[in-house]
């Protein structure tokens, strides 16, 4: 562990486009100094190095781990690799945050954070969106709308191309993992609970993964959320309904938000922050001990097992207990 004064040394795992989004949160965090970068390919590491200023570059992902410079790790890796390097990193004695989405198995969830509670390392799924003052608002205000009943959230863009790894079936694609988990995410945020059942209907691309994905979770008590997520087409929004009224926030899961907007005329304005900055800060803090890390293993567990209820039901046609 760090000292309390000095930033934690952070080594990138991976070189995808993401890093164009992630970085300019990390060098805004005090709590943070971006010290090394790994590919499979060292010209590839190379390029990324010099392209972003990143001190050194690794031609291995082993050899980032094997870098005693190195006190912790982002994982940004296509997801059918998020947690067997997740295991091998925590093996090397790094703190971890993983890009979303974790894993589909809970058990690779507890697997991993017996690992890091065994080690004393800290381990969290890098859902950035939760750490803004979007999401916090939207909790905050929720009693506005009554009792709640029905939560609706959308997140689809066009792809590409159809090259994009998110078409791939080896390397865990679709869009449900893709952009459908910020949904997933959303929906239990607001809820306040893990949901108790999942319908969801998938649209496959040639590939076998889903370009399109429709949901239902229900929480119980009456309170259900619809989701939808895609590949071809363009939005991203969150609205809870309650007896009372409602809520909205538009394009909340990219850190663009700038309004709530209630149905009985309330608007609060979203102050604009980098939640990439604030995620990285909530993740050194816990690392120095400060307090707990915001997305443990309660809530990674909770996301893993809606999601493999939601694509259980797509393959089977029917109601899946979650």
């Amino acid at each position: 562990m760090t000292a309390s004064a000095d930033p934690v040394r952070l080594g990138i795992i991976g070189t995808g486009n993401i890093l164009d989004r992630f970085l300019p949160g990390a060098r805004r965090s005090a709590s943070i100094d971006v010290v090394a970068i790994a590919s499979r390919e060292e010209d590839r590491a190379r390029a990324a190095a010099a392209a972003r200023h990143i001190p050194k570059a690794h031609g291995s992902y082993d050899a980032l781990l094997a870098d005693d410079r190195v006190d912790a790790v982002y994982i940004c890796l296509p997801n059918a690799m998020h947690h067997p390097w997740t295991m091998r990193s925590l093996a090397a004695g790094k703190h971890v945050i993983c890009e979303k989405p974790y894993s589909t198995a809970a058990a690779e969830v507890e697997q991993a954070h017996d690992l890091a509670d065994g080690s004393g390392l800290i381990l969290t799924e890098g859902f950035m969106w939760r750490h803004g003052p979007h999401a916090l608002r939207f909790a905050e205000e929720l009693g506005r709308v009554g009792a709640l009943r029905t939560i609706r959230t959308t997140f689809s863009f066009q792809i590409e191309s159809e090259e994009d790894i998110r078409l791939s079936r080896e390397l865990a694609g679709g869009s449900l993992m893709d952009v459908g988990t910020y949904c997933v995410s959303a929906s239990r945020l607001l809820a306040g609970r893990e949901p108790i059942g999942a319908i969801g209907l998938a649209w496959r691309a040639p590939s076998g993964v889903d370009e399109r994905f429709s949901g239902i979770l229900d929480f119980g008590q009456g309170v259900a959320a619809t989701l939808t997520s895609g590949f071809r087409s363009v939005h991203s929004g969150i609205e809870a309904i309650g007896a009372d009224g409602s809520l909205r926030l538009d394009d909340p899961f990219a850190g663009r938000a700038t309004k709530l907007i209630g149905s009985d005329g309330f608007v609060a304005e979203i102050p604009k922050v980098d939640p990439y900055e604030l995620e990285l800060d909530d993740f050194a803090t816990a690392i120095r001990g400060e307090h707990p890390v915001r997305l443990g293993r309660e809530d990674m567990l909770g996301q893993a097992r809606a999601l493999a209820a939601l694509y259980e039901s797509a393959e089977t046609g029917r109601q899946v207990a979650v």
